[in-house]
């Protein structure tokens, strides 16, 4: 029995460290593309709640672009009640780059928060700007290095992309932060393998909210911010419209070193389990059974091989401790490259075991959440669509 569930294991890490694209690698980077003959009109629009603390950096790196084109942005503010409105009006005086400040509507049914915001922020550049050929949808805690648009652009024209998208980095200070955000960044590529996203031939989708640059055409096409309404992961959702879609179209999606960087603290344990639950089961199609599913696989892929290991004077197999060594260290060999990306100690790739069950118990506490009523609860809202 217990040489099977090694078995399992090393054949477990062996699919996917030769499978799912490679995703492991780590190496999906936004290339340099040659500057495009004419520079479309872009705007930006920010959904906007209760984000004093990181607004007014954002917005100025936002003014500070060295698009050459035209770029504005819009921010939608949600109902804001700590100073974000103020502080972003503040902004726009003098800015360098056009900043709307929008005032945004209750919230209806069906509608999350940062959609129902995008939606405004959209319906709010085609009135101003009716000639807007692309859309850059980010967050109000993500700040662009003034080049980051220019190379987002000149990608998406140069290789007829209608969606460009970066994950950005990650705030890895601390204990927590340095030992769950380079996981959670690991288990998101492995999830949504980024070399098959880039494939145009692959039926993979995948994008990363903070930072999603679309083609106005192609947000007309799936029906607009509409058609992701009741989404809870909208970023992915969006991808997998725009590529697996009635017209499909190439995506693209890559990690961000200083091109893109969240502002979001992450050094308390509270935040980071917070952004996990809020979707977690929700990734799960909130279905018990594939709940159960994902905790076998999850023990399986993850724990098998330590405790094989580590529980040898109990099993007394000597193979199956072999093999449990064997599955350990390549699970640490597939979590390196991230691991380096976030500059932290190779050593802590041994760590990975148990990392994921924190990430088990985040999951599991996700769908107590939902199963009492209070599932995708963020910025004081609760979602139990």
């Amino acid at each position: 029995m217990v040489l099977m569930l090694g078995l399992l294991s090393v054949a477990i890490w062996l699919g996917l460290l030769l499978g799912r694209g490679a995703f492991w690698c780590a190496d999906q980077r936004l290339p340099d593309a040659p500057a495009p003959g004419r520079w479309p009109v872009v705007a930006a629009v920010i959904p906007a709640r209760d984000e004093a603390a990181s607004i007014g950096a954002v917005l100025a790196a936002h003014a500070a672009t060295a698009y050459p084109g035209r770029f504005s942005v819009t921010l939608v503010d949600d109902g804001s009640s700590d100073g974000t409105r103020f502080i972003a009006e503040r902004a726009s005086e003098g800015a360098e780059r056009p900043i709307r400040v929008v005032s945004g509507e209750p919230l209806p049914p069906r509608w999350s928060g940062k959609l129902w915001a995008l939606e405004q922020g959209v319906r709010a550049v085609l009135a101003a700007e009716p000639e807007v050929e692309y859309f850059l949808l980010t967050d109000a805690d993500i700040e662009h290095a003034p080049q980051t648009l220019s190379r987002l652009v000149a990608l998406a024209e140069a290789h007829e992309l209608a969606q460009v998208s970066l994950m950005a980095r990650l705030d890895a200070r601390g204990f927590w932060g340095g030992l769950l955000v380079p996981a959670f960044v690991f288990f998101f590529q492995k999830l949504y393998p980024f070399p098959l996203v880039n494939d145009r031939n692959s039926a993979v989708a995948g994008a990363a909210g903070g930072c999603i640059l679309i083609r106005r055409a192609a947000l007309a096409d799936i029906g607009g911010i509409g058609a992701l309404m009741d989404a809870l992961i909208d970023d992915c959702t969006l991808a997998s419209l725009v590529k697996r879609g009635a017209r499909r179209k190439a995506i693209w999606l890559g990690l961000a070193d200083t091109e893109v960087v969240s502002l979001r603290d992450n050094r308390a344990l509270g935040a980071i389990w917070k952004m996990v639950t809020r979707t977690a089961f929700v990734q799960l199609h909130k279905s018990w059974a594939l709940l159960a599913g994902a905790t076998v696989g999850m023990a399986l892929t993850y724990l098998a091989g330590p405790l094989l290991v580590l529980l040898v004077p109990m099993h007394g197999s000597a193979p199956a401790a072999a093999l449990g060594v064997l599955a350990w260290a390549l699970s640490a060999i597939a979590y390196l490259p991230t691991l380096r990306l976030y500059g932290g100690d190779e050593v802590r790739a041994f760590a990975l075991p148990a990392v994921a069950c924190v990430y088990m118990l985040m999951t599991l506490d996700s769908a107590r959440a939902h199963a009492m009523g209070q599932g995708g609860a963020w910025k004081g809202r609760t979602y139990s669509h």
